[in-house]
C-alpha cells in the first residue's frame, strides 16, 4: 500500500472534516432559525425531535463503520469484487431498516416520549417534527453504507460533495419554509426530509465506481453465508456498542428535559457545539479507519501503527484549537442562536464544559477509528458497555444533588473511560493483526 504520510492523512481527513462539520452546523442553523421565533419551546422541540431520530440513526452507525472497515480491508487485500459486494449488502440493509422504522413510527414516537419528560407544548411540536422526518429514514440509513464505501476507498471529496449538497439544500429550504412561509417546526422537518431523499440519489451516483462492474449484483457473492456471517459479527458488535453509547447521549438530553424548558434549550444549544467537536475529530478518526483498515488487509502492522499515531497527533492539535475557539467565541454564537436571555445565560454558564469536552474526547475518537479499521469490534462493544455503565452510575449518584454540573461531568468521564479501556487493549490488537487472525 502507499506510504502513510501526513499529506495523505490530510488529503483524506480534510474533506471529511469539512463534511462532518456541515452536519452539526446544519443542526445549529435549524436551531437558530427556530430560535428567531423568540420562544424556548420550539427550540426544545426541534432539538428533542432531532435527537430522537439521530439517536436511532446512530444505532445504525454500525453500517457506516462496518462498511468502512470491511471495504478498507478488502481494498488493502486487493479484493475489489468483495468491495462492491459489501456496498450492495450495506445499501440493502439500510433501505430495509429504514422501511421498518417508517412502518413502526407510531410505536417509536410513543416509546420516545414515554422516556422523555418534556412539557406538553414541547412534546406536541416534536411529534409534528418527527411525523414528517421519519419518511427519510430509508434514505438516511442507506447513506451510511454509501459514505462508508467512499471513506474506505479514500474518495473523501465525494463525501464532502454529498454533505454540502444535503446541508446546503436543507438550510435554503429551512429559511424559505420557516421564515418565508411561516411553517415553523414542520417547515424545518420538511426541509430536512427533502434534503435526505435527494442526497441518497446523489450518493448512489458518487459510488458509481462500485456499480460499474458485475460484482455489486453478484448475488451468490453478496449473499454468501461466510461473508454474511462476518458482516453480521462486525456490525452486530458495533450496533450493540452504538446502542449503549447513543443511550448515554440520548439520556443526556432526556435528563436535561427534566430540568425545565430553559435548561433543555441551553443544553440543546451547547449540544450543537459538542456535535461539532465529534464530527471535527471524526475527520481524522475516519482517516485512521481507512488507512488502518488497508494496513490490516495488507498485514502491515507498522503501517497500522503509524496511521493511528500520525492521525492522532493532528486530531489533538485540532481539539486544542476548538477548545480555544469555543471559549472565546461561544458567547457570541449563543446570543445569535437564542433570543431568550435566560437561555443565553444558562448556555454561557456551562460553556467551559464544552471546551473541556474537545480535549477529553480526542483519544476516544481516535482509538475508535483504529479499532474500526482493524474490525476490533468486540473490544469496542465491551469497553463502551462498561464505560456507559459507570457513566449511568455517576449520573444516578450525583445529578440529584449537583444537577447540570454533574451531568456534564459524567459526559466527560464517559469519553475518558472509553479511551482508557481501548488504549489498554491496543497492544493485543496489534498482535492479532500480526498473527493474521
Amino acid at each position: 500500500m502507499p506510504a502513510i504520510t501526513d499529506r495523505r492523512i490530510l488529503r483524506i481527513a480534510a474533506p471529511i472534516l469539512l463534511a462532518n462539520i456541515a452536519v452539526p452546523l446544519l443542526g445549529a442553523v435549524d436551531t437558530g432559525i427556530i430560535g428567531q421565533m423568540g420562544e424556548a419551546a420550539p427550540i426544545g422541540a426541534v432539538g428533542l425531535g432531532a435527537i430522537i431520530l439521530t439517536s436511532i440513526y446512530w444505532v445504525f452507525g454500525f453500517l457506516r463503520m462496518g462498511t468502512t472497515g470491511l471495504v478498507a480491508q478488502a481494498t488493502g487485500a486487493g479484493d475489489l469484487a468483495e468491495s462492491g459486494a459489501i456496498l450492495t449488502r450495506g445499501v440493502l440493509l439500510g433501505l430495509g431498516a429504514g422501511t421498518v422504522m417508517v412502518l413502526g413510527q407510531v410505536g417509536l414516537m410513543d416509546a420516545a416520549f414515554l422516556i422523555a419528560p418534556a412539557s406538553a407544548t414541547v412534546e406536541a411540536l416534536a411529534r409534528d417534527y418527527l411525523a414528517i422526518r421519519i419518511w427519510g429514514a430509508p434514505a438516511t440509513i442507506a447513506l451510511y453504507a454509501l459514505n462508508g464505501w467512499l471513506i474506505a476507498t479514500e474518495r473523501t471529496r465525494s463525501v464532502l460533495a454529498l454533505q454540502l449538497w444535503m446541508s446546503g439544500l436543507n438550510v435554503v429550504l429551512s429559511l424559505w419554509f420557516v421564515l418565508g412561509l411561516g411553517w415553523g417546526v414542520p417547515g424545518v422537518a420538511t426541509a430536512t426530509l427533502i434534503a435526505e431523499l435527494t442526497a441518497l440519489a446523489l450518493g448512489l451516483w458518487l459510488c458509481r465506481a462500485a456499480f460499474s462492474g458485475n460484482q455489486w449484483r453478484d448475488w451468490p457473492r453478496v449473499f454468501d453465508r461466510a461473508r454474511l456471517k462476518r458482516m453480521w459479527s462486525v456490525n452486530s458488535d458495533i450496533m450493540l456498542r452504538s446502542v449503549a453509547l447513543q443511550g448515554a447521549m440520548t439520556g443526556f438530553l432526556f435528563i436535561s428535559a427534566g430540568f425545565g424548558d430553559v435548561d433543555l434549550a441551553a443544553n440543546q444549544i451547547l449540544w450543537q457545539f459538542v456535535i461539532i467537536i465529534a464530527h471535527a475529530l471524526d475527520g481524522f478518526a475516519f482517516a485512521a479507519e481507512a488507512l488502518v483498515g488497508q494496513a490490516v488487509g495488507a498485514r502491515a502492522v507498522a503501517d497500522m501503527r503509524r496511521a493511528g499515531l500520525r492521525a492522532g497527533i493532528w486530531a489533538f492539535a485540532l481539539a486544542g484549537i476548538m477548545a480555544l475557539v469555543f471559549l472565546l467565541g461561544g458567547p457570541s454564537v449563543i446570543a445569535m442562536m437564542a433570543r431568550d436571555l435566560d437561555v443565553q445565560a444558562a448556555a454561557i454558564a456551562y460553556l467551559p464544559f464544552v471546551a473541556a469536552m474537545a480535549l477529553t474526547s480526542c483519544a476516544a475518537y481516535m482509538l475508535d477509528g483504529i479499532f474500526i479499521g482493524a474490525t476490533g469490534t468486540r473490544e469496542m462493544r465491551n469497553t463502551v458497555i462498561l464505560a456507559v455503565a459507570i457513566y449511568a452510575l455517576v449520573i444516578w449518584a450525583f445529578v440529584p444533588g449537583f444537577g447540570n454540573v454533574a451531568l456534564w461531568s459524567a459526559l466527560m468521564l464517559l469519553n475518558i473511560l472509553r479511551a482508557v479501556f481501548l488504549g489498554a487493549l491496543y497492544p493485543a490488537l496489534e498482535r492479532r493483526v500480526a498473527g493474521g487472525v
